[in-house]
């Protein structure tokens, strides 16, 4: 596989370039070539004339191409309008075709039926190159098509742009098909020796506070935890509606848990009503988290990651790299980013409107994310490792200083969150027995029956003679036997759906059961009197409890079901004890 990267500058020099490429391709073994070509000229017909030249000079390589918000070649930003690279694969096997069709909502799932029939015909494609049109698409139903591929292909790409992120005027291309200002372009690949490793980096790091989307719609972003969306920039970061929000949240976008992965997510412009126009779908019900993104941090994940890549040893890579990094970046620092690639393989690609990359067989949408893709023709070469990153060069163990101060901040949170939870899991739980006590007991009880729905029965125990236990063996045998109880309880309830257990006072506890009736109740109760009445204390011995049952009437109040369950045990206890009494 062999690559070269062309700027067009005029006719002349292009046609001049091609000839010797034309010239390579004599004198080496080369099979199928293909040309991608990235544009920040908007106008048509340019780029149609560069095609044409193409069709001319070369007329048996495949090209396709977009329009971007701007181009890489040779690993940098490139501030030429149009550049080009040309693969040329050099084993007879590895095969590649061109797809285009119209991309709309409406019809992408006929777009991917189409693609998945031509797959299943022709079992050597292994890899899927797109370019599409997608400016104010929903991405989820051409992501759930897409995931419906055979799951050993693999899919990236990225969405056409404008060099004016405001002009939403994007196009894509390809040889023998024409522009579509509403298009999406695949390029498929594939063969024997054909090898193609792909990964997506973001380099942000998630913050610990999760908030719940509870209403969007496509990308506008209405609510979190039903509050209006721009609360949380306001709230936690003091971030105000003016110029400077889109870069402010460049720092700060949002993770979105998707399939088990982290999508980033920017929000773009703040509205009227505090909702946000973001960067793509935003899902009801998902859970996302803020972001924070500094430069070294994100550098210290490209070169984590691009040692992967160099471990691959590719012969080309190509990048799909998100605008909203180029604006994070700006055109100075952007660069970094990519650079190194270009030390491992001829590197080329453009800046995109979202990132496509499928992992573990699901297609996502990313923003705000660089997507690498390295390839090869044969087995890996031979020699030295490839180093990605010379850690002599600048010491990677450099932390900064504000992330070191939101590591503090999460951590502190954590141990508040922590503590909280401790505090209100204190105030419904008895010290002695950590069941619920009665005020926890009695709440649960009464909500249940405030559903005013399905059957709902009561066990209420007493430990038989416990004051003699307390006067013959002491208080600490007296708790060891509460606390014993409280065991045999809990064991026995949680396996029960729903089952509330709680410390009724001193030596009385009360279990609810929602969804069960009195003979149910009863069997559980038999339960729980004959497993304690089988345990033995060190001092005590053998105890038994008497048991109380009943079930709720329709309409009933907690305090009448209180009294029946009660006389249920009283009874209990004048039958002679150790035993469990039904009262209706």
């Amino acid at each position: 596989m062999k690559q070269f990267n062309l700027i067009y500058h005029n006719d002349e020099a292009f046609v001049e370039e091609l000839g010797e490429i034309r010239k390579w391709r004599a004198e080496h073994a080369s099979y199928t070539t293909v040309f991608r070509i990235y544009s920040q000229d908007m106008e048509q017909a340019h780029i149609a004339h560069v095609c044409g030249i193409l069709d001319a000079e070369m007329p048996d390589a495949l090209y396709f191409g977009c329009t971007s918000n701007a181009n890489i070649l040779d690993g940098v930003l490139t501030r030429e309008k149009i550049i080009l690279t040309c693969t040329i694969y050099e084993y007879e096997t590895t095969q590649a075709a061109l797809l285009q069709f119209p991309f709309l909502e409406e019809n992408c799932k006929e777009d991917v039926r189409a693609l998945r029939q031509y797959c299943e015909a022709n079992p050597w494609v292994q890899a899927i190159e797109m370019v599409a049109t997608i400016m104010d698409m929903s991405m989820k139903v051409f992501c759930d098509e897409m995931s419906k591929l055979r799951e050993d292909i693999q899919v990236f790409g990225g969405g056409a742009f404008n060099p004016d992120m405001d002009d939403e005027t994007a196009a894509v291309f390809s040889k023998g098909n024409g522009f579509l200002a509403h298009g999406i372009v695949f390029l498929l690949l594939g063969g024997r020796d054909f090898h193609v490793y792909s990964r997506f980096i973001s380099g942000w790091k998630p913050l610990k506070r999760k908030f719940r989307i509870t209403k969007a719609e496509k990308s506008v972003l209405y609510e979190l935890d039903g509050k209006p969306a721009f609360d949380v920039y306001h709230k936690f970061l003091n971030i105000e509606k003016n110029d400077k929000f889109f870069s402010n949240t460049l720092e700060f976008p949002f993770f979105m848990e998707r399939d088990g992965i982290d999508i980033l997510r920017c929000p773009l412009a703040v509205n009227e009503d505090d909702s946000f126009v973001m960067s793509s779908d935003m899902e009801e019900g998902a859970i996302v988290r803020l972001a924070y993104g500094d430069p070294e941090t994100i550098l210290r994940s490209i070169r984590q990651d691009g040692q992967k890549i160099a471990d691959f040893r590719p012969q080309v890579v190509q990048t799909f790299s998100c605008a909203a990094r180029r604006a994070f970046w700006g055109d100075r620092n952007i660069s970094e980013e990519t650079a190194l690639f270009h030390k491992v393989a001829p590197t080329a690609g453009f800046y995109t409107h979202g990132e496509f990359i499928r992992i573990n067989g699901n297609m996502l949408n990313f923003n705000v994310t660089l997507v690498i893709v390295a390839a090869r023709e044969g087995d890996a070469a031979n020699g030295e490792p490839v180093t990605f990153y010379d850690a002599k060069v600048d010491n990677l163990e450099k932390i900064p200083m504000i992330w070191r101060f939101v590591s503090f901040i999460e951590a502190s949170t954590a141990e508040l969150e922590e503590m909280n939870k401790k505090m209100a899991l204190t105030a419904i739980t008895d010290g002695l027995t950590k069941l619920y006590n009665r005020a926890e007991i009695e709440r649960r009880i009464r909500e249940t029956l405030g559903k005013g729905s399905g059957v709902v029965s009561l066990i209420m125990m007493d430990i038989d003679n416990f004051k003699r236990v307390n006067d013959v063996y002491g208080h600490k045998e007296g708790d060891h036997v509460i606390i014993g109880l409280s065991d045999v309880l809990r064991g026995i309830t949680e396996k029960i759906k729903d089952a509330s257990v709680g410390r009724w006072g001193g030596e009385e506890f009360m279990v609810l059961l929602p969804d069960h009736d009195v003979l149910d109740a009863m069997d559980v109760a038999e339960e729980i009197r004959a497993a304690f009445a089988e345990r033995a204390f060190d001092k005590a011995g053998n105890q038994t409890i008497s048991v109380g049952v009943t079930q709720a009437r329709v309409g009933e109040l907690a305090d009448t079901l209180y009294s029946r369950v009660d006389k249920a045990l009283y009874e209990a206890k004048a039958a002679g004890k150790n035993c469990v009494v039904r009262l209706d």
